[in-house]
């Protein structure tokens, strides 16, 4: 902060120089000088700007069909999201402005509401607004538990076997902070099981509540605990750095890298060798000498990042979630042979039987169940994250965790390319296009188009006018080359189809095309017949043509068909009579 430059940037630098050292391609690298020329140019001279930069860019929820009614005004404020309950039906979110907010089926009260009442619209939660969750999870009733960025946790929903920590049994409607034992700790981590919840300190103590029919709270009995306790036994001066839950199981990571396990295990989710339940923490022995760094717990089954990327897993495999290419169960770690490069992230959620994880590069795999099937082996997806598997393949379709905006993450190489389109601040070039300018970057245009590849070799012009293309055409043409995208109506698509045909941009062609498609009408199909027949699109062609016979009344009633071209004229009616469109 006291340099000439913010320290992100030396790190930016050090990417920079690293990619360019390992790769000879240069677009590659000129890509990347683009990218932090952009954020220097945008981020440095003002702090509070960046930030507002970065805060608009918000967390996708698309996938998850209860936020399908939610208007795009109010998706772009989620910063922070969970999606829950035996249907996926329940769901809570944070705005950039720390308001909570609660929408779903509420079944025992889980949505914090105050009431039972379900509601397909979000309801503010008065008492958790403001408060800044760290950690949030659910239970199988479902109850709720999060932590705060002060360390308080708060827990509300179903609490049948005391799953709240209140000491009672009654379902709580809203959100009540979890207080014995908890009052001078801070928490940084909860995780609930089916219907018991633990708790990890700064300290790197674990506390356990709820139920505890095999032992999962870790107190030595069977008997139900009321209130938070500290699960000592092995843990006691140990410090804990990761918990997790399965069903009726708890899992615990110290920070020299051992792992612990307690409660049920009669699928071998423990992976201690053997099938019986443990009422205290017991160490894995069979990962003696293994770092673990992360764990992640399905319905009955474990999965355990190691801190060089390999992962272990053990328990229950009826469906494959193991990932061992068959579907017995494992009592002890086995490694998974994944055959990729080396894996940062695990992910499994207590609710369901599938497995997932990400690879150094971002490559996401997953196996177990998905939608029905039995993957026995893990699974190469398109996926950009673990949480999309969960959206998608899971059943339910939950969140394996809470899903967070991260700071690291707010902007994409995409959306900063984007966002930099058509600024004067640091392009280099700007086109002239019926007297107005159009600004963008030569190293850019260069990368994403032969056309300019060429032209820019030849000229070093600042300023290029265009004459044959409207500015309308032109200027989402450029677009198109920062964003992947087109956004015209049909009939102006036919424009940028000509564009597309005269640079040679075949997937431009193809996406105008596809926008014409969408967009034709009675009162445009001529006139966009007749540019297809003028740029040689066969397929818009063929489209357009079906379209006109099978509205052929309308279509010959309209000023287009009127004006029609007579060639064109008598090569449509020659066409449509083969067809059978005059045989009435």
């Amino acid at each position: 902060k006291q340099q000439n430059l913010p320290a992100h940037f030396s790190y930016g630098y050090y990417i920079s120089t690293s990619y360019r050292q390992k790769r000879t391609d240069t677009r590659g690298s000129t890509c990347l000088n683009i990218l932090f020329n952009i954020l220097y140019a945008r981020c440095y001279p003002d702090v509070s700007a960046c930030l507002s930069l970065l805060s608009s860019i918000m967390l996708d929820v698309g996938k998850w069909p209860v936020f399908a009614l939610l208007p795009p005004e109010e998706l772009r404020l989620i910063r922070q999201a969970c999606v829950f309950g035996s249907a996926a039906n329940e769901a809570l979110y944070v705005t950039v402005n720390d308001e909570v907010f609660a929408l779903g089926t509420n079944c025992s009260g889980c949505l914090g509401l105050g009431d039972l009442q379900s509601t397909i619209e979000p309801r503010r939660i008065d008492v958790l607004c403001g408060k800044k969750i760290v950690s949030l999870s659910y239970g199988t009733g479902p109850h709720v538990v999060i932590a705060t960025a002060d360390g308080e946790v708060f827990a509300w929903g179903h609490n049948g076997y005391s799953q709240l920590g209140n000491g009672t049994t009654n379902h709580g409607l809203t959100p009540a902070q979890v207080s014995t034992n908890l009052l001078n700790k801070r928490v940084t981590e909860v995780a609930c099981g089916s219907h018991h919840t633990i708790a990890l300190t700064t300290d790197g103590e674990v506390f356990a509540w709820g139920y505890n029919n095999s032992g999962q709270v870790g107190s030595g009995s069977t008997a139900n605990q009321p209130t938070p306790r500290r699960v000592s036994s092995c843990l006691q001066n140990k410090v804990v750095v990761n918990i997790a839950c399965g069903q009726l199981c708890s899992m615990a990571v110290l920070d020299n890298g051992e792992t612990y396990g307690w409660g049920y295990n009669c699928n071998g989710q423990l992976g201690l060798g053997n099938n019986g339940n443990q009422q205290t923490p017991c160490r894995i022995a069979a990962l003696q000498g293994v770092n673990i760094i992360q764990v992640a717990c399905g319905y009955a089954h474990t999965l355990a990042l190691t801190d060089e990327g390999f992962i272990y897993a053990w328990g229950a495999n009826s469906y494959g979630q193991l990932g061992t290419g068959n579907k017995s169960n494992q009592a002890v770690p086995t490694l998974i042979n994944t055959d990729k490069e080396r894996m940062v992230e695990v992910a499994a959620c207590h609710t369901s039987h599938t497995s997932a994880a990400k690879t150094q590069s971002g490559q996401v795999l997953m196996w177990g169940q998905c939608r029905g099937q039995a993957v026995a082996c893990p699974h190469l997806t398109h996926f950009a994250s673990t949480d999309d598997v969960f959206a998608c393949f899971a059943t339910p379709a939950v969140t394996w965790h809470l899903l967070t905006v991260d700071g690291d993450d707010y902007l994409t190489v995409a959306q900063s390319l984007k966002r930099e389109f058509d600024s004067p601040d640091i392009s280099d070039l700007k086109f002239l296009v019926d007297g107005k300018c159009i600004h963008v970057h030569k190293a850019l245009l260069k990368i994403r188009c032969e056309h300019f590849r060429v032209l820019l070799n030849e000229t070093d012009e600042e300023s290029i006018e265009i004459h044959q293309f409207s500015y309308l055409v032109y200027r989402a043409f450029l677009e198109y080359l920062y964003t992947d995208t087109i956004n015209l109506p049909p009939e102006d698509a036919i424009g940028l189809l000509d564009l597309a045909t005269f640079y040679r941009e075949t997937r431009l062609k193809r996406l105008c095309q596809e926008t014409i498609k969408r967009g034709i009408s009675e009162e445009n199909a001529i006139t966009l017949l007749s540019a297809a027949v003028k740029y040689e699109a066969r397929d818009l062609e063929e489209f357009c043509f079906k379209f006109c016979v099978n509205h052929l009344t309308a279509v010959t009633q309209t000023q287009a068909f009127a004006d029609m071209d007579h060639e064109l004229l008598k090569a449509f009616i020659s066409k449509a009579s083969r067809y059978g469109a005059f045989k009435n």
